[in-house]
């Protein structure tokens, strides 16, 4: 009997084992079935309508140029599903897309010019002669930018459509949308340009004028030191007015600061104590050109020129996970925390403060507000900057 049962139990067990491995595939086939399926028809039209704009988005953010009209038609066209399309802009074609370009392109701008005059989108006939033509009615609707009408994007049908004019009307304004980005990332590159130039002029010729003095006081005395010192101020000058890239990295710019801090110590000698700790693998991060140089110099200042004691000056670069954490840190005569806020708040143009507020300005637009500078100090009490950076942030990245 127990025979039996256990029997009976092992063939229930394997009808049960089957059943589930049945399933098991069955589930598995409609899980990949799922995986495909992108839901209802309107949200695949929803999906592919997202993922064809998206395929014009990168031409336009660069700006509206012959190339990037040409790069971005042919996807705009398919977003609109129309005949033909094109894009122009206060003066001429940019780019054609379908057929019928051959006699209808010089038929466009003389249209164009009269909807520039009224800044919105018209529906008109085309009346074209080729009997075989299907561009017979044509939407005009306007891109525009900061600065007003840039240019226009056609979009070419067979038939008079109220739905072509409202959905060529809503395609330009996206466009238009991607246009004023491009403007703002040439306006903030133009930005970031002008603030390296401030910091560049803020490398004072009171400085460049003592470093090469201090060089010539060693020509006579210790030419191999005095060769050494020209080679550092070569670098030093090279690096800091260098006409590329946003970006650099931690050993890069750690590099410019010990060429600075070598001319600095020619001139002050024994007064200047530096300690450099660095952490080898935060070398690599790539951070804002010129963000921490500035603060080493605004070390020296209130800790050298604005003091008769020795000045101690500790450079720190740790690792901290995500982050990478660098502090600058003195001896100097510190700052009124009063004025240091008026200083970073741009309310004060003191120009011990022109390399703060700058960095700190500079932090918050690449990374974000809670990236700005952290500083201690007070009057009497030297100064400590804390300065944070991601190791890796997308756009980030040094360039050579």
């Amino acid at each position: 009997m127990s025979a039996a049962v256990t029997a009976a139990s092992a063939a229930a067990a394997t009808v049960v084992v089957a059943v589930g491995f049945a399933l098991g595939r069955l589930t598995a086939r409609r899980g990949r079935r799922a995986d495909l399926d992108l839901g209802t028809p309107v949200e695949r039209a929803t999906f592919h309508t997202l993922h064809t704009a998206s395929l014009a988005a990168p031409p336009l953010r660069a700006g509206l140029t012959e190339d990037t009209a040409r790069k971005a038609a042919r996807t705009l066209r398919s977003l609109l599903g129309t005949e033909a399309l094109c894009v122009t802009d206060r003066e001429t074609v940019l780019a054609w897309d379908g057929p019928g370009g051959g006699h209808h392109q010089e038929r466009v701008m003389p249209r164009v010019a009269e909807m520039l005059d009224s800044g919105r989108s018209q529906s008109i006939r085309t009346h074209c002669e080729d009997p075989d033509c299907p561009l017979r009615w044509s939407v005009i609707a306007p891109l525009t930018g900061e600065e007003g009408v840039l240019g226009a994007l056609v979009a070419y049908g067979s038939r008079e459509s109220a739905v072509l004019v409202r959905a060529a009307t809503e395609v330009a304004r996206w466009v238009s949308v991607q246009l004023e980005l491009a403007e703002l990332d040439r306006s903030r590159t133009r930005l970031i340009e002008a603030e390296i130039r401030a910091l560049r002029a803020q490398i004072s010729p009171h400085f460049i004028f003592n470093s090469l003095a201090a060089i010539a006081s060693f020509v006579r005395t210790d030419p191999e030191r005095a060769r050494e010192l020209l080679l550092e101020f070569a670098d030093f000058t090279r690096y800091s007015f260098r006409r590329h890239g946003d970006f650099t990295n931690l050993a890069d710019e750690l590099r410019s600061i010990e060429q600075y801090l070598a001319l600095a110590g020619a001139r002050f000698g024994d007064r200047l104590k530096v300690t450099l700790q660095v952490a080898p693998e935060v070398l690599p991060v790539a951070l804002p050109f010129l963000c921490l140089q500035p603060l080493v110099e605004n070390a020296v200042k209130h800790g050298l020129e604005d003091s008769v004691d020795e000045c101690r000056i500790t450079i720190a670069a740790q690792d901290a996970g995500a982050e990478a954490v660098v502090t600058i840190e003195d001896n100097g005569v510190g700052m009124d925390p009063a004025l240091l806020r008026r200083i970073l708040a741009g309310e004060s143009t003191s120009s011990s403060g022109i390399g703060l507020s700058n960095v700190d300005e500079r932090l918050r637009q690449v990374y974000g507000d809670d990236y700005g500078l952290v500083i201690e100090t007070g009057q009497g009490a030297g100064m400590k900057v804390t300065v944070r950076v991601p190791k890796y942030r997308a756009g980030v990245h040094s360039q050579r």
